[in-house]
């Protein structure tokens, strides 16, 4: 039996079935969602037809819920509340569809209108707790489905799905400026404006309101996982204060990233000040040297990304315009910062986790 656990073949055989079942449970919960969630659909259907036609009280939610608890008394969602739910849930993505069908609604993009008649398969695709949060935190059915497709895109948790509703992501993402068009090949060039956010979020850091480029760079850092959240899907980091060599001189890129969908290079150069034209310059010299020393011709073109405190977006304009290499410019915010006198007195998470973990230690 020892000879053929510490079998090569055998292990790698093992893997392969175990990778076999993990996929097969994932394909049978994926199933079981879209089936629970299609009997959500026709039972809010039936609750809200039945409501509306044969003028039933409110009592009507409370006995059905009843009857169906009796008859299936090891099933879950037929509580009063979760009907309550699913009926109101029918009634969004119902009005949805109804918006789709609508000639240039007001309501959602045209490109966003054509996949609104699709809403109940979509939604069907993602877990019934996330159709909740959705549900409770958003009124409009164009960005109720952007978050959809995104976490079908994502495989985001409750919790990733609940940070970015919370924080906007539908109002930032792709709204940077940027020379894309210009630089990029479609759909190259869509694909990577799509990356961009405007603003990014770092409320997670704590930081004075005067704080220099260091300080923004050792908190994104230390932060590393929730700053790869802020990116977006995709990102991978390569270093920080990375080194090229240019004709004998030294530079440092502040942050280098790489990006697994677009197989690319992504520079990211952090300004603590409002954008100035010069910036938009050292950044395409940046994006060259990286193309020269390090991508391959597997790569594709690498990408810069100048996150500063604020921007003239007429000024970045003008910027980018004749520039070669593909920039986006955006801004970051911070809706709370420490007292300055207070910065250097108050202990960083690592000291407090480290202070109490010598207390359990003891």
């Amino acid at each position: 039996m020892t000879e053929l656990i510490n079998n090569k073949e055998y292990r790698e055989w093992i893997v392969s079935i175990k990778n076999r079942v993990h996929a097969s449970q994932i394909k049978a919960a994926v199933a079981v969602n879209y089936a629970m969630l299609d009997l959500y659909w026709f039972l809010g259907e039936q609750i809200v037809e039945r409501q509306e036609t044969a003028k039933w009280g409110s009592g009507f939610l409370k006995q059905r819920s009843q009857d169906l608890l009796t008859e299936f008394p090891k099933m879950k969602g037929f509580s009063v509340r979760n009907l309550q739910r699913i009926r109101r849930w029918h009634q969004f993505w119902s009005g949805a569809v109804e918006i789709g069908q609508e000639t240039g609604s007001p309501i959602a993009p045209q490109a966003v209108a054509k996949l609104l008649p699709n809403a109940p398969q979509l939604v069907a695709q993602i877990p019934w707790g996330h159709n909740g949060v959705i549900l409770e935190k958003l009124s409009d059915p164009a960005d109720a489905l952007f978050y959809v497709q995104k976490t079908i895109e994502n495989n985001w948790s409750r919790a990733v799905l609940t940070h970015q509703i919370e924080s906007g992501l539908h109002l930032r993402e792709g709204k940077a400026i940027d020379n894309f068009e210009a630089t990029l090949p479609q759909p190259e060039s869509d694909l990577a404006r799509q990356l961009l956010r405007d603003p990014y979020n770092f409320d997670f850091l704590t930081l004075t309101e005067r704080h220099n480029e260091r300080e923004l760079e050792d908190g994104l850092i230390d932060h590393l996982t929730k700053f790869l959240l802020e990116l977006g899907a995709g990102f991978a980091f390569v270093g920080r204060q990375y080194k090229i060599d240019v004709d004998g001189d030294d530079y440092s890129i502040d942050l280098l990233f790489y990006h697994l969908r677009l197989h690319c290079y992504v520079v990211i150069d952090l300004k603590v000040v409002k954008f100035k034209p010069e910036f938009a310059g050292k950044m395409n010299f940046y994006i060259s040297a990286v193309d020269s020393q390090v991508r391959t011709e597997a790569d594709g073109p690498t990408l810069g990304i100048l996150i500063c405190k604020s921007k003239s977006d007429i000024k970045v304009e003008y910027s980018l315009r004749d520039l070669t290499k593909p920039i986006g410019v955006s801004e970051y915010q911070i809706t709370e910062n420490l007292p300055d006198d207070l910065r250097s007195s108050l202990p960083t998470i690592e000291q407090i986790e480290a202070e109490l973990g010598e207390v359990g230690d003891e």
